[in-house]
């Protein structure tokens, strides 16, 4: 019967969740929900409750549960994974899952405890927990099994994470709660400071796919924007250019180049030779805004590159995780439960 149940890895983050099976996504869905504030209900989740941003009336309240990275509601966070993992396993109690979730590399132990309550909640069988930088190093099968030097940046919607990996294990890492929300926002302030126009996150957001850059780029693309005019409060329509979105971004962008450099000055000198011979690996949404490797290889002195599965790579590499053979020689340097 054992072979009815399934071992899932998890990547619970603050923008997407995602699922994985057997090292491929099988679900992924917005790590949100709308809440009706008057009975204190979930009336909606994942893509539904997505769709309501800032479509609702006063009544309804449209929510991330996670915040950089961490659980910042409990109860929320617990219906939605429930919710999510039901999606994709077996109703029956003996076949519930087995699963792998991913957590930031330096929560506390408080954050740790509520990520894996919250999931034995949901899922009401065996919760393990791993590394997020572990999770995605595993995802790209980057070879962190030789005592060689390897170096990944996980760069997700709430944090940033850079870690430097070599026999199963971490040797240095640092996370700042800094990530695709923050340069969202960024962009949002720019515009609102400069033209006295306010946008909501998700024109941020299409601003930043559509135009965003790292760095400036040869040719300069421009996008219209409608916002809403501080002063009169009506619409009033906007042309913004790459240039300044670039510019908006660069508080944000340089918090994080700044996370991978203490990173690196705190590596062993040998390992940081690995490094530079092989690059650094970068992961998560983030990663994909045009020219942020350029921006880090002119930065820190190190090549960077795109893995070719940024935004999927933790929730595989979590349920690689969970196969007996990675299990066994990763287990001595998994976070406590």
């Amino acid at each position: 019967m054992a072979g009815f149940s399934k071992d899932l890895g998890v990547d619970l983050g603050t923008v997407y969740t995602r699922i994985a099976e057997g090292g491929k996504v099988i679900l992924q869905e917005p790590t949100v929900v709308t809440i009706a504030l008057d009975e204190l209900k979930i009336v909606a989740l994942g893509t539904e409750a997505e769709e309501m941003y800032g479509r609702v009336p006063e009544t309804l309240e449209v929510a991330y549960p996670l915040q950089s990275g961490v659980i910042a509601d409990y109860e929320v966070a617990e219906k939605l994974l429930e919710y999510l993992i039901g999606k994709v396993s077996s109703p029956v109690r003996m076949f519930r899952p087995r699963v792998m979730i991913s957590l930031p590399y330096d929560v506390t132990s408080v954050e740790r405890r509520a990520v894996h309550e919250a999931a034995m909640e949901a899922v009401r069988r065996e919760v393990l927990l791993i590394q997020q930088p572990m999770a995605a190093a595993l995802g790209v099968d980057l070879p962190f099994h030789t005592p060689t030097g390897n170096m990944i940046l996980c760069l997700g919607g709430g944090t940033s994470q850079a870690a430097v990996l070599s026999m199963y294990g971490i040797v240095s890492a640092e996370t700042a709660r800094v990530g695709g929300l923050d340069l969202d926002e960024a962009i949002a302030t720019y515009v609102r400071r400069k033209y006295g126009l306010v946008i909501a996150q998700p024109t941020a957001e299409r601003i930043k796919k559509t135009i965003g850059a790292a760095v400036a780029q040869e040719e300069e693309a421009s996008m219209d924007v409608q916002g809403q005019d501080q002063v009169t409060g009506l619409p009033r329509p906007l042309n913004l250019t790459t240039g300044e979105v670039v510019e908006a971004m660069q508080g944000p962008l340089m918090e994080i180049v700044e996370t991978a450099r203490r990173v690196l000055e705190k590596t062993p000198p040998e390992l940081v030779s690995d490094i530079i011979d092989r690059g650094i690996a970068l992961t998560g949404g983030t990663a994909l805004l045009k020219g942020i490797d350029k921006l880090l290889t002119r930065e820190l002195g190190v090549p960077a590159y795109l893995v070719d599965n940024p935004t999927t790579c933790v929730a595989e590499g979590a349920s690689i995780a969970l196969r007996p053979d990675v299990y066994a020689k990763i287990r001595r340097n998994l976070p406590p439960v």
